[in-house]
């Protein structure tokens, strides 16, 4: 289910009913705990968290004339995703998220490689995700990123 939205708002206003209340909590969370310097985005018909121009002026090296991506937020079909690109490239930021995951939530985690799926509003760890959030700067997402490319 990509939207055709082009902001932010727009995205949220086209919601279902069941999701909304969700997506806007968990923008909440991610807006008050993601350390400055990321730029709210709409970007692959989803939510997008990236690191700006201003920062990163080399941008995505598969589309330069995208800002650097890190985190995605979406409203699937079946599911509400969270795309932390910081869990695929730092392992140790994985293995911790993976370990503490069961004391904040009864469903079982349900992740790919930097996507987690919600398949109930219900069962998303906020406290959690907040403290994820908060673990990595647009500076440290640079380094990880480019060590990558190297």
């Amino acid at each position: 289910m990509q939207s055709t939205a082009v902001t932010p708002e727009q995205y949220f206003d086209e919601l279902p009913a069941e999701r909304k209340e969700a997506m806007l909590k968990l923008r909440e969370v991610i807006k008050a705990n993601l350390p400055e310097g990321f730029e709210e985005v709409v970007a692959y018909g989803m939510i997008g968290y990236v690191v700006p121009y201003t920062l990163y002026p080399k941008g995505y090296h598969c589309k330069p004339k995208q800002p650097l991506p890190f985190i995605n937020l979406a409203s699937q079909k079946n599911f509400i995703a969270l795309y932390h690109m910081g869990l695929y490239a730092n392992p140790k930021l994985h293995e911790w998220f993976t370990s503490e995951y069961p004391n904040y939530s009864k469903a079982k985690l349900d992740m790919g490689k930097a996507c987690i799926r919600f398949k109930k509003p219900e069962h998303i760890p906020y406290d959690l995700l907040a403290q994820l959030l908060a673990k990595m700067t647009p500076q440290d997402w640079i380094t990880i990123y480019e060590s990558y490319l190297k």
